[in-house]
């Protein structure tokens, strides 16, 4: 009896282990993995096991304090419902989640994005348990073959990758399906150092293709109440990139082309 109320506080219950079988994984594709559910001191009745893609998202407060963090599901699987764990017994659960085309970067080349967090977690609901045993992993995920062509070509022209984030927001008039976006930052090659402080890149993937939005950080040059201004002014702009059709641009001329009208002068106070 001792057994059975220690193991309803969490001691001495089933406990649950995530493995990822593969070493990273790109948006729209299909990551593997097993969950070892290992049975506590006594017999359990399991209510549901299941595996959540979580994203750590900063949302904005809207009265001028600084931003919250929160862990946000985007991608849930049920692998199991109902059934009895026994005591000391070792069950693994493979399991396969679709990742959304708008998933999140977390690493290029197999290095980190700084300020990027996508785990995998791990939820074991068991009858009559006050604790819920959970396990969150941490989820490679490499970008697109577009999307990896594209930071290239931005590294080619001279920009400096500095960090990522996740935003709980939509960018507005472009087709969003999940209720966050991603930034990629970069502090501005030589030849835009003058005239941007930040440049910021989304990507929008889709089956076909991916959309691109260019967030541009641009130096005030005069402030209205007279004299020169640090403050910076946002530009956006967007474009398309079929996935068919990546190898007939030449995307460093294409960006540099784009940055370059940016970062024109359209009037006394840009």
């Amino acid at each position: 009896m001792f057994q059975k109320v220690m193991a309803s506080f969490g001691q001495g219950g089933a406990k649950v282990d995530a493995r990822l079988l593969d070493r990273s994984v790109r948006p729209g594709a299909t990551l593997h993995g097993e969950v070892l559910l290992a049975g506590g001191q006594v017999d359990q009745e399991v209510d549901s096991l299941g595996v959540t893609l979580l994203a750590r998202v900063e949302t904005g407060s809207g009265n001028g304090s600084a931003a919250q963090v929160e862990d946000l599901p985007f991608q849930t699987v049920q692998l199991a419902g109902r059934e009895l764990i026994r005591a000391g017994a070792s069950v693994r659960v493979p399991f396969e989640v679709q990742m959304p085309w708008e998933t999140p970067i977390t690493t290029v080349l197999g290095k980190h994005l700084t300020g990027m967090a996508i785990g995998l977690q791990t939820n074991l609901n068991l009858a009559g348990s006050i604790v819920d045993p959970q396990d969150v992993d941490a989820v490679p995920i490499e970008p697109l073959p577009a999307q990896h062509r594209l930071l290239d070509a931005l590294s080619r022209l001279g920009f400096q990758f500095s960090q990522a984030g996740l935003e709980k927001n939509r960018v507005a008039g472009l087709d969003q399906q999940l209720p966050f976006f991603q930034e990629i930052h970069f502090a501005p090659s030589r030849a835009f150092a003058g005239v941007f402080t930040d440049l910021a890149v989304t990507f929008l993937a889709r089956p076909q293709d991916v959309q691109v939005v260019l967030d541009v950080t641009k130096r005030v040059r005069v402030s209205k109440g007279g004299g020169l201004s640090a403050r910076g002014q946002s530009f956006l702009g967007s474009f398309t990139v079929e996935y068919a059709a990546l190898g007939r641009t030449h995307w460093e001329q294409h960006l540099e082309s784009c940055l370059r009208e940016v970062a024109k002068p359209r009037g006394i106070f840009d």
